[in-house]
Protein backbone atom coordinates (compact mmCIF):
# COMPACT_ATOMS: atom_id res chain seq x y z
CA UNK A 1 0.00 0.00 0.00
CA UNK A 2 0.78 3.41 -1.10
CA UNK A 3 0.50 6.79 1.25
CA UNK A 4 0.45 9.58 -1.45
CA UNK A 5 -0.42 13.46 -1.32
CA UNK A 6 0.93 15.61 -4.20
CA UNK A 7 1.88 13.11 -6.75
CA UNK A 8 4.46 12.15 -3.55
CA UNK A 9 4.88 8.50 -2.48
CA UNK A 10 6.05 9.54 0.99
CA UNK A 11 4.65 5.96 2.45
CA UNK A 12 5.13 2.46 1.27
CA UNK A 13 4.62 -0.90 2.81
CA UNK A 14 2.81 -4.23 1.51
CA UNK A 15 -0.74 -4.36 3.29
CA UNK A 16 0.47 -7.34 5.86
CA UNK A 17 2.36 -4.99 7.39
CA UNK A 18 0.15 -2.14 8.26
CA UNK A 19 -2.28 -2.01 11.13
CA UNK A 20 -6.03 -0.71 10.83
CA UNK A 21 -6.98 1.20 13.83
CA UNK A 22 -9.99 3.47 14.15
CA UNK A 23 -10.34 3.42 10.23
CA UNK A 24 -6.64 4.99 9.69
CA UNK A 25 -4.21 2.56 8.33
CA UNK A 26 -0.90 2.68 10.04
CA UNK A 27 2.93 2.34 8.28
CA UNK A 28 5.57 0.76 9.94
CA UNK A 29 8.17 3.50 10.77
CA UNK A 30 10.48 1.65 8.15
CA UNK A 31 8.13 2.31 5.43
CA UNK A 32 8.47 6.75 5.60
CA UNK A 33 10.30 8.13 2.74
CA UNK A 34 13.25 10.22 4.06
CA UNK A 35 12.48 13.68 4.88
CA UNK A 36 8.91 13.37 4.44
CA UNK A 37 8.26 13.86 8.55
CA UNK A 38 9.10 16.92 9.73
CA UNK A 39 7.82 16.56 14.33
CA UNK A 40 4.79 19.08 15.09
CA UNK A 41 4.57 20.70 18.59
CA UNK A 42 0.45 20.08 18.51
CA UNK A 43 -0.32 18.43 21.72
CA UNK A 44 -2.36 15.46 22.00
CA UNK A 45 -3.02 12.77 24.67
CA UNK A 46 -5.57 9.65 23.17
CA UNK A 47 -7.29 8.43 26.28
CA UNK A 48 -6.63 5.03 25.35
CA UNK A 49 -3.74 5.06 22.72
CA UNK A 50 -1.27 7.60 25.00
CA UNK A 51 0.60 10.90 23.77
CA UNK A 52 0.13 11.49 20.48
CA UNK A 53 3.37 12.78 17.83
CA UNK A 54 1.69 15.12 15.15
CA UNK A 55 3.89 15.40 11.86
CA UNK A 56 4.04 17.98 9.35
CA UNK A 57 4.01 16.21 5.92
CA UNK A 58 6.37 17.60 3.34
CA UNK A 59 6.27 16.56 -0.38
CA UNK A 60 7.98 18.35 -3.23
CA UNK A 61 8.52 21.04 -0.96
CA UNK A 62 5.03 21.80 -0.09
CA UNK A 63 4.62 21.74 4.34
CA UNK A 64 1.56 20.19 4.94
CA UNK A 65 0.45 20.61 8.64
CA UNK A 66 -0.16 18.43 10.88
CA UNK A 67 -0.86 15.91 8.15
CA UNK A 68 0.50 12.24 10.05
CA UNK A 69 0.81 11.60 13.46
CA UNK A 70 2.27 8.24 15.47
CA UNK A 71 1.99 6.90 19.14
CA UNK A 72 6.00 6.56 19.85
CA UNK A 73 5.38 4.60 23.41
CA UNK A 74 1.61 3.76 23.40
CA UNK A 75 0.05 2.57 26.68
CA UNK A 76 0.71 -1.45 27.15
CA UNK A 77 -3.20 -1.90 27.06
CA UNK A 78 -3.80 -0.48 23.64
CA UNK A 79 -1.19 -3.31 22.49
CA UNK A 80 -3.97 -5.71 23.55
CA UNK A 81 -7.26 -3.76 22.11
CA UNK A 82 -5.31 -3.31 18.70
CA UNK A 83 -3.85 -6.51 18.61
CA UNK A 84 -0.18 -5.64 17.95
CA UNK A 85 2.47 -2.82 19.01
CA UNK A 86 2.13 -0.02 16.66
CA UNK A 87 5.17 1.61 18.63
CA UNK A 88 6.20 4.40 15.88
CA UNK A 89 3.87 3.35 13.39
CA UNK A 90 2.56 6.42 11.29
CA UNK A 91 -1.10 7.33 10.05
CA UNK A 92 -2.06 10.11 7.56
CA UNK A 93 -4.75 12.62 7.76
CA UNK A 94 -6.73 13.74 4.98
CA UNK A 95 -4.77 15.30 2.55
CA UNK A 96 -2.68 12.01 1.91
CA UNK A 97 -4.36 9.21 -0.05
CA UNK A 98 -4.19 5.73 1.02
CA UNK A 99 -3.87 3.14 -2.30
CA UNK A 100 -3.89 -0.28 -2.38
Amino acid sequence: MKAVIDNVVIAEAPRDELLSIEGNWYFPPSSIAEGALVESPTPYTCPWKGVCQYYHVVADGVTHSDGAWAYPTPYPSAFDRVGADFSGYVAFGRDVSVID
